[in-house]
This record gives C-alpha cells, sequence and structure tokens, in this order.
C-alpha cells in the first residue's frame, strides 16, 4: 500500500523523473528538452532543495510515485531562489541554450514571474505530481491535505496554485478539494486557491 512520507535528499532523481513524466499537461514531456531534467530542475528541485520541508513523497514499494512541493512564503522563496537557484540553473545550462530548451529556461530563469499581483492573500503555493498507476485513488488528496497542514503551521492562510488551462482533469481534481479560480493570470495560466484549513 502506497504511503506519504517526507521528502529525503536521496528522492530527487525519482522526483525529477516523475515531474517530467507528468509535465506535458499531465503527461508525459521525456524527450522534449535537450536534458529531462531541465523540467525538474525548473518546476521541483528548487523546491526540495530550498523548502524542504514542505515536500512529501508518495512511496510504493520502496519507489517515490507522486508528490507534493512547495512554499509557506511565495515572496520569501522567490527571493531564496534568485540568490541560490538561478546561479546554480546558470551553471548547469549555460548559454546558448537549446531552442527547445529557451521558454523553459526563461521561465527558471525569472522567479519573479512566481509574484503574480493579486495572489497576495494566497501566499503559499504548491506543486503535486503522480505517476499514472497511483492516480483516482485518493492519493492526491492525502498529500494535498498534508501539504496544507504543514503550511498552515507556518503561519499562512491560503496556497494558490497554477496550471495550465487545457489540463482539465486536473483543474477537477483540484475543484473537488476546494480550489477556487482566483482573477488573475491570463490567457496561458489559470490560478486556483483555497484556504490552508482543511
Amino acid at each position: 500500500m502506497p504511503n506519504i512520507r517526507p521528502y529525503r535528499p536521496e528522492d530527487l532523481p525519482a522526483v525529477q523523473d516523475i515531474c517530467v513524466r507528468t509535465g506535458d499537461a499531465g503527461g508525459d514531456a521525456r524527450g522534449q528538452y535537450s536534458s529531462d531534467e531541465l523540467m525538474g530542475d525548473c518546476f521541483a528541485a528548487p523546491y526540495v532543495t530550498l523548502e524542504p520541508r514542505f515536500a512529501f513523497v508518495l512511496e510504493d514499494a520502496g519507489q517515490p510515485v507522486g508528490y507534493v512541493l512547495g512554499t509557506a512564503d511565495t515572496p520569501a522563496f522567490v527571493q531564496s531562489y534568485a540568490t541560490s537557484w538561478v546561479p546554480h540553473l546558470r551553471r548547469r545550462y549555460p548559454e546558448p541554450y537549446a531552442e527547445t530548451d529557451r521558454w523553459l529556461l526563461e521561465l527558471g530563469l525569472n522567479p519573479q514571474r512566481m509574484l503574480e499581483p493579486g495572489l497576495e492573500n494566497h501566499p503559499a503555493h504548491l506543486h503535486i505530481d503522480l505517476l499514472p498507476q497511483v492516480q483516482g485513488q485518493g492519493f492526491g488528496r492525502q498529500l494535498i491535505h498534508r501539504f496544507l497542514g504543514a503550511v498552515r503551521e507556518a503561519g499562512a492562510p491560503a496556497v494558490h496554485l497554477g496550471m495550465a488551462p487545457t489540463n482539465t482533469s486536473a483543474r477537477l481534481f483540484y475543484e473537488r478539494l476546494g480550489f477556487q479560480e482566483l482573477p488573475v493570470g491570463g490567457p496561458t495560466v489559470t490560478y486556483l486557491g483555497r484556504s490552508t484549513t482543511v
């Protein structure tokens, strides 16, 4: 039976793998970039490196098959990301960038994009990904509740997330968990939010 536990540093390769295998609006993005680690380096590794206390792994037979990660304080995380993670990304992916990587690296190298006006009342944010074999079994709900408890204890009253408007199955999942669309963002990203009270 899969179980949820805190993230450990040795989970990083599996977290990277889960990130890219669910990175194409929920589908597999392997082979789309010069490295299959690039997506994880932009959207997963910075969280487990800079904010590991808010990272939780779904483990099945000793292997991570899903995760939730994020921060309780987006502005503070952005500052830490800019100071610590951007230099790491620049070293790992030096210019000139492969054309396939450019847009993703532009996101990864611009943490200020996380400071979307209108999200100030939802200071926490999260990312959650599960491999297909453990989807639809209640584990996503359990991961979200675990994360909400952790950021609530850290003082965050509400949480937000950004998602591709085309990922309709994820949208339904979040709405069932009490997330509602927030009046911010644009045509390429939909923001949802909710209280951290479970």
